[in-house]
């Protein structure tokens, strides 16, 4: 087990839970273990954090982590800065493989370039080790809103252009709104 790990508590060596049962756990993050998650996701507030579920033993090397996870977490709004609270509810699954599939050798690139895709993203290496902060933190990461806004916070419009000219707006940049005007003009139907 690695010593270096800041909350040992949150790692469970594989060769020290039972093949014939389930492995339970119950996290709850102290206040140094919060401030640890909250500076590591970059947030401006995090409380109410659990972690439960059970490790239990599929097949005859591997495991399945099924979990609940909660959390209050604060974030600035996108548009105004303003703090915004989400509350995350999820259900977290991973399975715990000792042998990772193989990528197709021949696999078609994707739109960015990229080939190695698996189609079950519960996959995760088994090691000696099963640590459930990175578990925790990696879930907890996915399940925050990328872009947090307050109810009712929208993306006013800005027109700028040199002083005395007027400024375009979303009707006059549309490349046919000219074509229709002039159109509906020899139709006589101004």
């Amino acid at each position: 087990m690695e010593d270096t790990h800041p909350f040992p508590e949150f790692v469970l060596e594989t060769s020290a839970l039972g093949r014939r049962k389930l492995s339970k756990f119950e996290l709850r993050p102290d206040q140094a273990q919060l401030q640890a998650l909250k500076g590591d996701l970059d947030l401006d507030g995090l409380r109410k954090v659990g972690f439960k579920g059970n490790l239990s033993p599929a097949g005859k090397h591997d495991w399945v982590l099924e979990a609940e996870l909660g959390a209050t977490a604060v974030q600035p709004c996108t548009i105004t800065l303003e703090p915004v609270t989400t509350r995350i509810e999820a259900t977290i699954v991973r399975r715990f493989v000792a042998e990772m599939p193989e990528f197709a050798k021949e696999a078609e690139e994707d739109e960015f370039g990229g080939t190695a895709v698996l189609d079950d993203d519960t996959l995760e290496p088994l090691g000696n080790v099963i640590d459930l902060w990175r578990v925790l933190a990696e879930a907890l990461a996915l399940e925050l809103p990328d872009y947090p806004r307050l109810e009712g916070a929208e993306l006013g419009e800005m027109n700028v252009t040199e002083p005395g000219k007027t400024a375009l707006d979303a009707d006059t940049v549309k490349p046919f709104a000219g074509l229709a005007a002039f159109k509906d003009k020899l139709e006589g139907k101004e």
